[in-house]
């Protein structure tokens, strides 16, 4: 009996795209990649390859996508930034999957990240009976990706300590790391590389220093910059994500959408679309993702408890939870957006005010 799992690599659940692009390749392909770099863009921007429809993974600037294709051709590093919710981590995985089939080779970076996680460490067991060897070694993911000639991904590079970043230096400019307890060195194979993530809201949180962000190009990925698309890109995502769960729930509708949007938009931008008024933002980013994930839960509240399709309530209990959080002075800010902003545009939004109202009483 088949296991399904909750999540699929990306070239797993993209795995037909990704076929069909390789077999209609006609483009030079670079040592160690599956596709060229022309198909690659195909794959992340959207378009169509014989009669499969490549459904587009990235919506945004295309010329920024080039950018972190054409980077990842040289021997260059690429590190991705912007704010929260921007794609960074959903850009780096199909860029991964793309190129080498393979977007596993993930270190998480956190505050309790260690340097053995960006090199190697040892099975202690087989140190200790038998000293050091390739077998008791316990390679890395950036070490399989030197071996390999893949790409390894370092997701939220800021939040590692800097003695931790500061492990890449070598990496990235000699290429090889040394292993002085079995006196080697084990040079990367072309096509290796390493695509990172950094959070411009961690800023300041571990600084990365000039050497190591002179070893990467940086491509920085900007908010959705209009409505339409940010509500292309959550109706998208949603769609994606509800058909792996058993939501059973009805897809949001559009006008559940331009709410959402509009109002983690607003909230974000200290001012209304219109830019009649200005409003005050809470101390979260409610960013993009913050929004889709809002829309499955509503949709799992339908499901779950409604008759499947999302009603006023179900979108009221995410928009409270997403904008008041911990900090108190978030609930007066929701309030007030409530009564200056949200009372004020009509009937249509009307059912969802007095919703957003009665979970403040």
């Amino acid at each position: 009996m088949k296991q399904e799992v909750l999540r699929l690599p990306a070239e797993q659940l993209f795995q037909k795209e990704i076929d069909a692009l390789i077999a209609a390749e006609k483009d030079p392909i670079p040592t160690g990649w599956k596709m060229s770099p022309r198909s690659v863009r195909t794959y992340i921007c959207g378009g169509k390859v014989g009669k499969t429809v490549i459904t587009p993974k990235y919506i945004g600037h295309e010329r920024l996508v080039e950018i972190a294709i054409s980077t990842l051709v040289t021997d260059r590093a690429l590190l991705l930034i912007g704010e929260p919710g921007t794609a960074k981590s959903w850009l780096s995985e199909h860029l991964t999957a793309a190129i080498n089939g393979d977007s596993t080779k993930v270190i998480q970076g956190t505050a309790g990240t260690t340097e053995e996680q960006i090199r190697y460490s040892w099975n202690y067991a087989m140190l200790i009976a038998k000293g050091p060897s390739l077998e008791a070694m316990l390679k890395s993911p950036v070490f399989h990706a030197m071996e390999t000639g893949s790409i390894a991904r370092v997701e939220e590079i800021s939040r590692c300590a800097s003695e931790v970043q500061d492990a890449l230096i070598s990496i990235l400019s000699e290429k090889r790391i040394s292993v002085p307890e079995l006196s080697m060195e084990v040079p990367a194979q072309k096509g290796f590389s390493i695509i990172a993530t950094a959070n411009t809201r961690d800023k300041g949180v571990n600084d990365m220093s000039a050497a190591l962000k002179r070893r990467f190009n940086i491509v920085v990925l900007p908010s959705p910059a209009n409505l339409d698309a940010e509500m292309e890109i959550v109706r998208t995502r949603v769609e994606q994500l509800s058909g792996n769960l058993d939501l059973n729930a009805k897809l949001p509708e559009e006008d559940v959408i331009a709410k959402v949007c509009t109002i983690f938009r607003e909230l974000r931008k200290g001012e209304t679309l219109d830019r009649s008024q200005k409003v005050k933002g809470p101390s979260g980013v409610l960013s993009t993702a913050e929004a889709i994930s809002l829309l499955c839960n509503s949709m799992a509240l339908a499901g779950s408890f409604g008759d499947g399709k999302i009603t006023d309530e179900d979108l009221a209990a995410g928009l409270q939870g997403a904008v008041v959080k911990e900090d108190e002075k978030d609930l007066v800010v929701w309030k007030e957006y409530l009564d200056n902003v949200m009372k004020k545009r009509g009937s249509r939004w009307s059912g969802l005010y007095k919703a957003c109202k009665e979970l403040n009483r």
